[in-house]
């Protein structure tokens, strides 16, 4: 009897210890997305709907420069692409991550300029469309070139995992928190710096800001430049396995990064660093804890409710806290 209680003991902190590690590696991924997201609000004040557009068109760029060892839209060869059969070492795949964040950054200056620049001066309401355009031009080159077979991204360790106390921890899970802890931390000192500020001061009054020299076309031309490669990132982590894509830029990045960011970035504040950090993380923790802890009512709840729980947090959150948990209160004088 002693022994049959504790196996149940084991199993069930090896249970909590796996629960516990996914959710702060989903809520690695949600960080990520809602960082890019963030920072573009934050220096635009324009909500961008193309976030998932472009962060699973940043994996897909990683996935051209590993698996086709070429370039996107460019008829060179990666140097760098490991041998046909093979998987890069980590330092090579990391080295070719930095280049395809390079490259989404690229493509969101070239969007920034070509879409959002024109608009500057124009109801945001506008420019949030005009996103929302972005994503319909930008879905069809993702989901097409995935239609028929995930693509690789060639993640050195694949579905590896360690064995601790009893629980299976995926090596990509613990890799997916020191990214975003990585990126957080990046993000956060990048505020403190004489461009972040500025970034900031073009956020609060934009003609004040000109006023004082500030150059704010290439402030929103560095916001969307950051803002696509953070996606691009949040995408690249969610590609790796034991993630649903299974190691591979699949149908199933855009809609996750698509939709089910969104009470993150709502929940934490919509032009709040911290607030996106956090919100990642209790978003991800309500729905895998609700998943997993949850799941002997399927025949009640559902098969698809812990999809929903994250937009039950946001609306009770809002209830109380209608400008998320950190976002800036908009004070109106009349």
């Amino acid at each position: 009897m002693n022994s049959v209680l504790q196996l149940a003991q084991v199993s069930s902190s090896a249970t909590f210890i796996q629960t516990v590690v996914k959710a702060l590696a989903l809520g690695s991924v949600y960080i990520l997305i809602a960082l890019g997201f963030v920072i573009i609000f934050k220096a635009t004040q324009v909500l961008n709907f193309a976030a998932g557009a472009l962060a699973m068109a940043g994996a897909m760029f990683m996935s051209i420069l590993v698996s086709d060892g070429g370039f996107p839209f460019l008829p060179f060869d990666n140097p760098l692409a490991p041998a046909e059969g093979e998987n890069a070492s980590i330092i090579m795949w990391l080295v070719n991550i930095a280049l395809a964040l390079v490259l989404a950054a690229i493509f969101g200056l070239i969007i920034e300029r070509l879409t959002i620049r024109p608009m500057v001066g124009q109801p945001l309401f506008a420019m949030a469309v005009i996103t929302l355009g972005i994503e319909i031009a930008v879905r069809p080159f993702n989901l097409d070139a995935s239609a028929l077979e995930a693509r690789s991204l060639g993640v050195p360790w694949g579905a590896e995992s360690w064995s601790w106390s009893g629980a299976t921890v995926p090596k990509s899970y613990i890799a997916a928190m020191i990214i975003a802890a990585v990126a957080g931390a990046a993000v956060l000192i990048f505020f403190r710096t004489k461009l972040g500020v500025a970034m900031r001061a073009v956020a609060f009054d934009q003609e004040a800001a000109m006023a004082q020299g500030i150059n704010v076309g290439r402030v929103f031309a560095i916001a969307w430049g950051m803002g696509a490669a953070l996606a691009a990132l949040g995408a690249i982590v969610y590609g790796m396995a034991p993630f649903p894509p299974g190691g591979a830029v699949s149908q199933e990045i855009h809609p996750i990064l698509g939709f089910r960011v969104l009470p993150v970035i709502v929940l934490g504040g919509l032009d709040s660093v911290p607030g996106a950090i956090y919100g990642g993380l209790m978003i991800a923790s309500a729905e895998i804890f609700a998943g997993q802890y949850l799941s002997q009512y399927n025949s009640i709840l559902g098969s698809g409710y812990s999809t929903i729980v994250p937009y039950l947090v946001m609306l009770v959150v809002l209830l109380v806290k209608p400008y998320g948990l950190f976002g800036t209160p908009e004070v109106r004088r009349v």
